[in-house]
């Protein structure tokens, strides 16, 4: 087995060691060298942040590196407090440098910017109407859509305070919610009629949102208005909640909410995407 490699990962020659670019590259850590070593203290926050802790000669053997490479590693992150030494058992965790980073990332991130450019490649991709929607005082109100070129109608549904047991969003809104939370919320009120397909039964519409919890997308048979269907997938955020909800829509003779495994992967890709975008991870 090769020794290990030091920090830079390569050992100097003749060439190297009289260069002055060389050493000016490597004191700059700029060039090949400097990028490994981002590379390397990224890897680093990547094994605590998996493992919680862990000790030098931990990450030096998951890494292939020497010791005393990981330990300038840490000291360097321990610096920048984003991590610190458990001095008890002498092992390493994340620090709170990293909450400061992550809570500056939230605050810049706009759900309609950041999704988009996502909706319209996917009304595009499956040529029906997709919108994006959230939840705010008890209805799924739609901030952003896209039409698609075989777009019938040209309703413009921003804006628009949709109701949540018989929309596919307003249902993946309300499956993202805990028992409690959805109980708090449709207290007092009732599930209104729209059409002869609405589900006006409490224990009926929990059925499905189990469904949809269990599917990861939701689905509307002409619940809402007579000859328009659709399906609905969660978007979360950079902690993992559901923050919105992106659904294709279309006219019920021609689109089926999960007849076709192309338009439900393709939507179940675009809510992944805009997830991460806002931060979210599925590992």
């Amino acid at each position: 087995m090769p020794p290990f490699e030091d920090e830079g990962g390569v050992r100097p020659g003749p060439d190297t060691a009289n260069s002055a670019g060389a050493t000016e590259v490597s004191e700059n850590g700029g060039g090949a060298s400097g990028v490994q070593s981002v590379d390397r203290a990224a890897t680093v926050l990547q094994i605590l942040a998996r493992e919680g802790r862990a000790g030098v000669s931990e990450i030096a053997a998951e890494m292939g590196i020497h010791k005393s490479t990981a330990s300038r590693l840490l000291g360097a992150l321990v610096a920048r407090e984003l991590v610190q030494q458990d001095h008890d058992r002498g092992k390493y965790q994340l620090g709170f440098g990293i909450l400061r980073l992550a809570a500056a990332i939230p605050g810049r991130l706009n759900l309609v910017q950041e999704a988009g450019p996502l909706l319209q490649d996917l009304a595009t991709a499956v040529k029906e109407t997709v919108n994006l929607a959230v939840l705010r005082s008890g209805y799924a109100v739609n901030v952003d859509q896209a039409l698609g070129p075989s777009t019938l109608a040209t309703q413009d549904w921003i804006g628009s305070l949709t109701p949540l047991h018989a929309t596919a969003s307003g249902k993946v809104l309300l499956a993202a919610l805990s028992t409690e939370d959805r109980r708090h919320l449709l207290q007092g009120t009732r599930l209104p009629r729209f059409t002869s397909r609405t589900i006006t039964s409490r224990a009926r519409l929990e059925e499905e949102l189990l469904q949809a919890a269990h599917a990861g997308h939701a689905v509307t048979r002409e619940e809402y208005e007579i000859g328009l269907s659709s399906v609905a997938v969660p978007v979360h955020d950079h902690r993992g909640a559901v923050i919105a909800s992106i659904s294709v829509s279309g006219p019920a003779f021609r689109f089926s909410p999960d007849g076709d495994p192309s338009v439900l992967e393709a939507l179940h890709r675009t809510g992944l995407a805009a997830s991460q975008r806002m931060g979210y991870s599925a590992g």
